[in-house]
């Protein structure tokens, strides 16, 4: 599925809120762009695993968890999960 994900695509919850957007697929986790990046801990790039990639639908990313839980799975570059 990460072939269907290209940079600018937005990420959104199961619940259909606004995650990020898609900066880039890099080394099979989705990396957000760091201006546009949901909830805290922002200034940098977030990461999300694909594993929590429900869809892709047109120009939209869908996760398989809402936004207010996906900000949760996030990980920073290093794979660890960002604290909030």
């Amino acid at each position: 599925m990460s072939h269907k994900i290209t940079g600018n695509m937005e990420v959104i919850g199961a619940d259909g809120v606004h995650v990020g957007t898609v900066d880039r697929v890099e080394d099979g986790r989705i990396k957000l762009k760091k201006s546009d990046s949901f909830g805290h801990h922002e200034g940098h790039h977030h990461y999300i695993e694909m594993g929590f990639v429900a869809g892709v639908e047109g120009d939209k990313v869908r996760l398989s968890a809402n936004a207010d839980i996906a900000v949760t799975l996030e990980e920073e570059k290093s794979g660890r999960p960002v604290d909030l």
